[in-house]
């Protein structure tokens, strides 16, 4: 605005016969200069604020190079690298399954030793305290025996129940890591076969814990056995010296 009415003044000094003589031509023509640069100041100085609202036209055009070259790029994708990369899509996949089985098996095994210590624990007690407690203690501790008894039996079950699962689990991955090492997918091929090597070593920890419950339940019963028929000979001993004691005093 400053240099618009900046050039009407200029053009009034003209209109008006204001100019004499030549020293007003050239102030003239001096004011004119002026502002014509003021004016291409103004125009250049818009000119950018204006290109910077916008995108860069460059920046534009580079960044529809790389997308067309990205899609280029994929359409240009061979068979090979294709089932290369569904191979390796395969392992993963198995590899995930692995190792859901492998956790959910190693619990059900862990869950499986708990109730059998549990009932070992009880079921010594019992043995230990036969002939000393009163008959509402001894069938507390027979009903608490059943209890982890039944219990162990479920975990049992659902241990067998996963090993399915797990197998099938080993099973697909290693058909996952031929598959992949067949189409040339080296690196899942491994890695399918490092998992399978870490979820066996898992489960047989997890399966020495299981069978030492198994072995001290064995046990367990053996001493079990041999109390009951101690007690048992302890009792006839008993009744028959009774029996005498009551023959002798009818004597």
């Amino acid at each position: 605005m400053q240099a618009v009415r900046q050039c009407s003044r200029c053009a009034r000094c003209a209109v008006g016969g204001l100019l004499r003589n030549q020293t007003d031509i050239s102030l003239l023509q001096r004011r004119e200069g002026a502002c014509i640069r003021f004016l291409s100041s103004e125009m250049r100085r818009l000119g950018v604020q204006k290109a910077g609202d916008q995108t860069n036209p460059t920046q534009t055009s580079s960044a529809s190079l790389s997308v067309g070259q990205g899609i280029w790029q994929v359409e240009n994708l061979s068979h090979s690298s294709l089932i290369k990369r569904a191979a390796s899509l395969v392992t993963e996949s198995s590899g995930t399954f692995l190792t859901q089985a492998t956790s959910a098996l190693t619990d059900a095994l862990a869950d499986y030793s708990k109730a059998v210590h549990s009932r070992i624990a009880f079921q010594r007690q019992y043995l230990a305290s036969l002939g000393r407690v009163n008959l509402a203690e001894e069938e507390s501790l027979q009903q608490a025996i059943r209890s982890w008894r039944a219990e162990a039996a479920e975990r049992l079950n659902q241990c067998k129940c996963y090993e399915s699962t797990w197998n099938n689990a080993v099973n697909l991955c290693k058909m996952a890591a031929d598959a992949a090492y067949s189409s040339g997918a080296q690196k899942a091929s491994i890695s399918a076969r490092a998992n399978i090597q870490m979820a066996q070593s898992q489960l047989e920890e997890a399966r020495k814990l299981s069978a030492e419950a198994d072995k001290k339940l064995a046990e367990t019963k053996v001493e079990e056995i041999q109390r009951m028929a101690e007690y048992a000979a302890f009792r006839a001993n008993s009744e028959e010296h009774e029996m005498h004691e009551a023959y002798l005093r009818e004597d």
